[in-house]
């Protein structure tokens, strides 16, 4: 009986113990990383924003900082989304994979929604394009199931970047944006920085709360 005691005992702590390092982790890749942009409506931002811009951000989640990593020269953001004006009221069209914090799906939000996890915003206006055409195209994939995939090939589900690419694409057949290889995989995807080191695009704003 004591033996049998024992391994219970031991059997016990290694369950909670194996609890207690799953929790540790969770709360980890849950916790904020750095403090929101403090942005006001008198922000240059709300003054200079068009219909159709393109909205960069790097997030307090632990999920950001991977994915800014992607990029290799300019690592500032780790996600982006389309801006819509319509009837005064500013939205966001983007596609998040939410890991378990929301909608994994390209959805509409409100302006104010989309900054409330930024600590880092750029604003990017095609070149030499009608940008109203991008933004009432973006309204056309509201609803598509984000890409974990991460397949170029398939635009029955789509990632942040993807969903620019193939807007894009509809307009302008002939555009390359830049791509590097997911780590240990064949797979190309499209990094942030192939938007803010573009000459497709230019930056007409940014803020930074990171010091």
């Amino acid at each position: 009986m004591k033996i049998t005691h024992n391994r219970t005992f031991y059997v016990l702590t290694g369950i909670i113990t194996f609890s207690v390092l799953i929790a540790s982790i969770s709360v980890y890749v849950m916790m904020p990383r750095g403090r929101p942009l403090e942005i006001e409506k008198t922000d240059k931002l709300y003054e200079i924003i068009e219909d159709g811009d393109i909205i960069c951000r790097l997030a307090t989640r632990f999920w950001s900082e991977l994915f800014s990593n992607l990029s290799v020269t300019d690592k500032r953001y780790s996600h982006m989304g389309i801006i819509r004006i319509h009837n005064g009221i500013i939205t966001v069209i983007h596609a998040e994979g939410s890991t378990g914090q929301g909608p994994d799906f390209v959805s509409e939000v409100p302006l104010d929604e989309f900054l409330e996890v930024a600590r880092r915003i750029g604003i990017y206006r095609i070149n030499n394009r009608n940008p109203n055409e991008i933004s009432q195209t973006a309204l056309e994939y509201v609803g598509i199931p984000f890409d974990w995939q991460f397949d170029m090939d398939d635009e029955s589900k789509l990632y942040c970047t993807e969903l620019l690419y193939v807007i894009l694409k509809r307009t302008m057949p002939d555009i390359q944006l830049d791509t590097v290889y997911l780590k240990n995989s064949e797979k190309e995807i499209i990094p942030l920085e192939a938007i803010s080191n573009s000459g497709y695009f230019s930056e007409v704003y940014f803020s930074d709360s990171i010091r």
